[in-house]
């Protein structure tokens, strides 16, 4: 019954993180049945066979395909690509390409980082924990950051790019409060989730991230754009697209998110 156990959790959790790792630590299994070390060391061939060599051809056949990385579009994190936690649909890589080509002509050194945005196959396989990353239309990017000389940089304060918050000051609304004491405990969950804190000496960039903002809302095809209430008053943007989220997602004072129509 041990064992039966954790091989459950196995494929529960490797389906939760990465859609596919489920079926494949299954295939592992039963390949071999009483090695765990060929086991696992199936699963590792035969997950990065399957995601690098299978999976970004059978995506297209969902509708959805790799975020299209460039010298200025990154993936933030190895995990994201690892995990297959970054797909989409192709109207979002063309918003990236259209506001990545104008952000350029500003800030000519500064990268758009994506975080999360959806697993490649079917609609409604929900992408924990976020709860609207299900349909290839969802994306998250990074804000910016600059250094004490307000020098714009590439550097992010979290591993993850999430967690580390641009949180309100005092003469600012204080949603995150309101939302914790209407026991939305979930609130600031990710700030367990930063995977570590480096460059812990940056500051939030109100002119760069207020620019991409404002390049994204001139995108037709963009319906919503998620940002916490003190962080669009102080970039000071006006949007009917720039939304607030809700009390029963996590703050969005670590990153933007952007959904397409």
């Amino acid at each position: 019954m041990g064992k039966l156990f954790l091989n459950v959790l196995w494929i529960l959790v490797l389906t939760i993180t990465t859609q596919i790792g489920g079926v494949v630590y299954l295939i592992a299994k039963i390949i071999y049945r009483k090695s765990i070390l060929k086991k696992w060391i199936a699963f590792v061939v035969l997950y990065l066979l399957s995601t690098y060599a299978i999976v970004p051809y059978v995506a297209p056949l969902f509708g959805r395909e790799k975020i299209k990385t460039t010298d200025t579009i990154k993936i933030h994190t190895l995990f994201t690509s690892l995990a297959n936690r970054n797909y989409v649909i192709p109207e979002v890589n063309n918003v990236l390409a259209n506001v990545s080509e104008k952000f350029l002509k500003t800030y000519p050194n500064v990268e758009i980082h994506c975080l999360d945005s959806n697993f490649p196959f079917f609609d409604g396989f929900p992408l924990p924990p976020h709860l609207s990353h299900k349909d290839g239309k969802k994306l998250d990017i990074s804000l910016l950051y600059e250094d004490a000389k307000g020098t714009i940089l590439n550097d992010k304060p979290s591993v993850s790019g999430y967690g580390i918050f641009a949180g309100p000051s005092t003469a600012e609304y204080d949603q995150i409060s309101v939302c914790k004491e209407k026991d939305y405990w979930q609130y600031d969950f990710s700030k367990y989730l930063t995977f570590g804190t480096i460059h812990s000496d940056l500051n939030f960039s109100k002119k760069g991230t207020k620019n991409i903002i404002q390049l994204l809302t001139e995108e037709p095809t963009i319906s919503k754009i998620f940002i916490e209430p003190h962080l669009r008053d102080r970039m000071n943007v006006r949007h009917p697209k720039i939304r607030y989220h809700g009390c029963h997602a996590v703050r969005h004072d670590d990153h933007i998110h952007l959904q397409v129509r």
